[in-house]
């Protein structure tokens, strides 16, 4: 039976793969583990393998993983939606957000962050493909938003995130994967410190990191299939 321990092994040779036909440095990408609909088990698996970073689509249930898995050192990223009710949540229990696509949001997260703790460190979610299904700001509005964002007090601006449709081959994938690299080009040459480049999935992550992708967020390739919410 193929473990999650093998899957981790298998996703960090794919990473390690690209960035070799990429000529890109292997340690520049960071994994994250998308545990969405996961048992707390699975994370103590994949954590015992090696992996601390984990990725929650739902804030309630990543709330009560978090709860059950304070005994090990991991890094939570809320990499779905956030409603204005959820937001204290959020700001109380993860570290990373990858979804600000609204300024209200991230002023609703530095406003609730915990004084004891860290900034909270954040991505602008941009919609370049113009999914109807995906949040997102528009590319033409992402360094506006950017720019907002640096100025609040507990939130760190670190990135930019998407999330694009599905594309049939690695030169579709490629395509949209840079048009995402040129809206993070464009606000680093504003003058904002970016370091996070957070796209690419389990099944075009090789065509991300042809893009310059910081960070993949894979999860079937390493927990398999989701189970049904």
């Amino acid at each position: 039976m193929t473990t999650i321990a093998d899957k981790l092994q298998q996703v960090h040779e794919r990473i390690a793969q690209a960035s070799a036909r990429a000529g890109r440095n292997v340690a520049d990408i960071a994994l994250l583990a998308v545990s969405k609909t996961c048992s707390p088990d699975a994370v103590r698996q994949a954590h015992a393998a090696g992996q601390c970073a984990f990725g929650e689509n739902y804030v309630q249930e990543g709330v009560e993983k978090i709860a059950a898995l304070r005994d090990l050192a991991l890094q939570w990223h809320c990499i779905g939606p956030i409603q204005s009710n959820k937001t204290r949540l959020v700001a109380e229990n993860f570290d990373w957000v990858h979804t600000i696509d609204r300024l209200k949001i991230a002023e609703r997260l530095s406003a609730q962050r915990p004084p004891d703790k860290a900034p909270l460190n954040v991505c602008i979610q941009v919609n370049v493909d113009g999914g109807t299904a995906k949040s997102g700001v528009a590319p033409a509005d992402a360094l506006a938003l950017a720019r907002e964002v640096a100025q609040l007090p507990r939130v760190r601006l670190r990135g930019v995130m998407s999330i694009p449709e599905p594309a049939s081959d690695f030169e579709s994938a490629l395509s949209v994967h840079q048009k995402v690299r040129g809206v993070f080009d464009e606000i680093r040459h504003a003058g904002l410190p970016l370091d996070t480049l957070s796209i690419g999935m389990s099944a075009d992550l090789e065509a991300a990191i042809a893009a310059g992708s910081t960070m993949v967020r894979v999860g079937t390739a390493i927990f398999g299939a989701r189970n049904k919410t």
